[in-house]
């Protein structure tokens, strides 16, 4: 299991613009082979951040799901609407509490 979090940081004006996107792909992304779970976070304290969490079966899956097309048109369309560098990282998780 990989654990994929990025987080995103747009300009206030175009949040709307990414939740469009967001909803608009976010059913056939979860349903891309491979991907188990996906969530769309929003920050506490500043609403112009939001972060995904999604879960895939392995690297192989994630890689294949970054290399599709159904990617390259929500990444288009998403990266244009940032004010910062995204941050992306994946983990596996270790300890359950």
């Amino acid at each position: 299991m990989l654990i994929r979090v990025v987080r995103m940081t747009f300009e206030q004006k175009n949040v709307d613009d990414f939740l469009a996107v967001f909803n608009e792909s976010k059913d056939r992304i979860r349903n891309f082979p491979g991907c188990q779970h996906l969530e769309l976070l929003k920050d506490y304290n500043q609403p112009n951040i939001f972060s995904t969490y999604s879960i895939w079966d392995d690297e192989t899956a994630l890689d294949a799901y970054r290399h599709s097309e159904l990617f390259e048109g929500v990444w288009a369309k998403t990266k244009a609407l940032f004010s910062d560098k995204p941050m992306a990282f994946s983990s596996k998780k270790y300890i359950e509490v």
